[in-house]
């Protein structure tokens, strides 16, 4: 008994559902909406050229066209592609379904203008329009509502495939950085740094004006973010950056134009004297170091959300060495 209850209920949801789908299937599309869809074709354009350039951009499949004789009347022609779509329908079923939309939705009346006794030529194809919309605008919420289901799903759906993507990405990078770690050889890790410093600035589309390129025992290079241009260095020493250093690549900085800022990498962090000296006055430059960037390959921070912390940091608090662990 129970089984035959479910069942019922089954029937009863089913038969509900077709009953909804009626008025939104095209095997159910009344007459009405085709003598409509007729009429408002034939009243929307006074040329046949214009009309015949319309329904070609309109419908896909265009063998459809060539079967219209396009020396019969405007209204005729109307009717026969309509005919033609309906009886077809098992082929062409979208191409009538987004012709009625189309054709109801239609609002471009500027061809009208240049013929005789426009104003009323225009009001008439405005009402067979209107007549058409009123039938059908039900399906058209629907068709729009559809559409706006789709393409949040697909923009959903490639989000995810992008974040799939970059995580991949991350992870291969993280693996090539530890490997770096291990890497005795200070020229070819130099080489191999500026690889994966390419590969993780191009990851998060930052305008990088070239590639970083090696310079003596650093690498040079320049990006930009929220319209900031930036001088980036990066070194991987076993000592701590020194003094020194910054004070060479602010040098750079300051040959550039007002607006430039620079970002120095050291992968073993910076001497306290060198934090020191370079965290009063004007703030062009900020650090990044090895912790930073695993921070960023273990997906903790993306990378420009990072820089522009660090940025904000240097910025308010005169910090220009914020901890990855401070954020």
């Amino acid at each position: 008994m129970k089984s035959m209850r479910t069942k019922y209920r089954w029937q009863q949801n089913h038969n509900y559902y077709n009953k909804k789908r009626q008025s939104i299937d095209m095997k159910k599309i009344s007459a009405n909406v085709l003598m409509a869809l007729k009429n408002a074709l034939s009243h929307i354009f006074w040329y046949k050229k214009d009309l015949k350039d319309y329904l070609y951009m309109s419908i896909e499949h265009k063998e459809v066209l060539s079967m219209v004789n396009w020396s019969d009347y405007k209204r005729n022609i109307a009717s026969q592609v309509v005919n033609i779509l309906e009886r077809n329908e098992q082929v062409v079923q979208g191409d009538l379904l987004n012709l009625i939309i189309s054709v109801a939705t239609f609002n471009d009346y500027s061809s009208m203008k240049r013929v005789d006794d426009a104003e009323k030529k225009i009001h008439d194809a405005k009402m067979a329009v209107s007549a058409l919309f009123q039938l059908t605008e039900s399906f058209i919420n629907y068709k729009e509502e559809e559409e706006i289901i789709r393409k949040r799903k697909q923009a959903n759906k490639d989000k995810a495939e992008s974040l799939n993507r970059v995580n991949q990405i991350l992870s291969e990078l993280k693996e090539e950085f530890i490997g770096l770690s291990i890497n005795n050889d200070n020229q070819k890790r130099g080489y191999a740094l500026e690889k994966f410093l390419n590969g993780l600035f191009n990851l998060y589309d930052l305008d990088a004006k070239s590639s970083f390129k090696i310079v003596g025992e650093q690498i040079d290079g320049a990006f930009s973010l929220d319209q900031d241009e930036y001088l980036l260095e990066a070194k991987w020493r076993k000592e701590p950056t020194a003094n020194a250093d910054l004070y060479a690549f602010e040098g750079k900085i300051n040959r550039r134009l007002d607006n430039t800022l620079g970002l120095f990498i050291s992968i073993n962090g910076f001497s306290e004297d060198a934090i020191t000296a370079y965290s009063n006055g004007k703030k062009l430059m900020y650090l990044m170091d090895g912790m930073d960037l695993m921070a960023v390959l273990e997906q903790r921070i993306p990378l420009p959300d990072l820089l522009r912390r660090k940025k904000r940091a240097a910025v308010q608090e005169g910090n220009i060495y914020l901890k990855i662990s401070d954020l």
